[in-house]
Order: C-alpha cells, then sequence, then structure tokens
C-alpha cells in the first residue's frame, strides 16, 4: 500500500496521533475508537506494514509507538500535495476579489 494510502485513512492517522509521543498498548489505542478491537488491530497491521509504528512485545500485550523518522519520508509528498492546495485556493482568492 502507498505511504499516502495508509495516513489517508482518518482512524489510522488518529492512531499516529496517539502514539507520536508515547507508546501505547493495543488495548489502550482501541479504547479510544467506536469501531472493534479486530478493526483497530488491521490498522495498526498496516501502519506497522508501512514502517510508521514500531512494536514492542511484553508478555501477551502489544505496545505501539510512531516510528517518526519513517514518517518524515512523507514530508516531500504531503508539502508538494499541500502546494498544489495553496495553489488552487490562491487562484480561487484571487477570481472572488476580481
Amino acid at each position: 500500500m502507498d505511504a499516502l494510502q495508509v495516513v489517508a485513512e482518518p482512524r489510522r492517522r488518529e492512531i499516529l496521533r496517539l502514539v507520536w509521543d508515547r507508546e501505547l498498548a493495543a488495548g489502550a489505542i482501541a479504547a479510544r475508537f467506536d469501531v472493534t478491537f479486530p478493526a483497530i488491530s488491521q490498522h495498526l497491521t498496516v501502519l506497522r506494514d508501512a514502517g510508521f509504528v514500531v512494536v514492542r512485545r511484553d508478555g501477551r500485550r502489544r505496545y505501539y509507538r510512531a516510528d517518526r523518522k519513517a514518517i518524515g519520508a512523507l514530508r516531500p509528498a504531503l508539502e508538494q500535495m499541500w502546494s498544489r492546495s495553496l495553489d488552487r485556493l490562491t487562484t480561487l482568492i484571487e477570481e472572488e476579489s476580481t
């Protein structure tokens, strides 16, 4: 799956936000959402497979945290996307003011 597709899903973005500055158990992550644990587990698997989170096992529990370095690789693509969006917005504003 393409890296932008991985972060395009709102729940995956929220998971990344939750584990950006701290490590959280899978159950603690799932408790923050209104979907089943298996659904969140699938999102965590996608994030792990993309390299955006790292997993630490402690007995039966799995703890997740963001891999900021891996996510940083998205920066050029995101900046390009934002640049195009801002260019379109500028054009629309200029058209409205004329």
